[in-house]
């Protein structure tokens, strides 16, 4: 008897989990993956180009990720999915201009969604993971996308947040002010972050952030870094509004 589609449902049911496995992970290599599901390194790496070959995965110096492919599926409007497929590049190019950890952020509700991520090997311990979900009330780009939501976001997460509500909500229009957050230590023990939102026709799409240990990142650095980091985020706006 054959059992040839037997083996293609295992097969197909393993690449499922591959595909499932990043997902869930935002980033990963191959070699997590075949600890993580018990395959293989070569099968695993075989699943990666089948992967690779339909655009549901990306990878960047070894490290998969889904694709701006799945995102379109799962409905995303085409200016998420735009961000999805130049935020690794242009992440990359930022870090590497500033030494520091960029990060791509968006708000999801009451929430914040990294939605991509590109740290030095230095800040390791004190990065996001892709698509790790963060509160909006810590942190310099989350602050930013929760000054800028709904005022009806603003009160529930307001309410919620352990700190003081006068304290916040002052946070939040220095932030709408200056156009800009800094935070220290809010959501990652020893992590300073610098932060601008990215506002396009008038919507703030995402944040644009740039963080690292807070001992390399001092107020000369904050000063130092912020027109850099301006400079970015126009060059981003720039490259959405285009796709809108």
């Amino acid at each position: 008897m054959s059992t040839s589609g037997a083996d293609r449902d295992t097969a197909l049911v393993r690449g499922l989990k591959v595909l499932t496995r990043i997902a869930e992970t935002g980033e990963t290599n191959a070699k997590e993956l075949a600890a993580d599901l018990g395959l293989p390194l070569s099968t695993t790496y075989r699943y990666l180009k089948t992967l690779r070959d339909f655009d549901l995965v990306e990878e960047f110096d070894g490290r998969y990720l889904p694709s701006s492919r799945l995102s379109s599926w799962s409905g995303h409007n085409p200016t998420r999915s735009h961000l999805l497929e130049v935020g690794h590049p242009f992440l990359r190019r930022l870090s590497a201009r500033t030494g520091r950890t960029s990060v791509l952020a968006v708000r999801e509700g009451r929430n914040a969604v990294c939605l991509r991520q590109f740290a030095p090997d230095e800040d390791a311990d004190i990065a996001f993971r892709t698509y790790e979900v963060l509160p909006l009330d810590r942190g310099a780009g989350q602050r930013v996308l929760l000054a800028h939501a709904p005022s009806q976001i603003i009160a529930e997460v307001v309410a919620e947040s352990e700190e003081p509500r006068e304290s916040l909500l002052s946070a939040l229009q220095a932030i709408r002010q200056d156009g800009c957050a800094h935070s220290r230590s809010q959501l990652r023990a020893g992590a300073t972050a610098l932060a601008i939102p990215v506002i396009v026709r008038g919507e703030v799409l995402c944040s644009l952030t740039l963080a690292g240990h807070t001992e390399r990142f001092g107020a000369n650095t904050v000063r130092t870094l912020t027109p850099i980091l301006a400079e970015a985020v126009e060059q981003l706006r720039g490259e959405l509004e285009e796709s809108c």
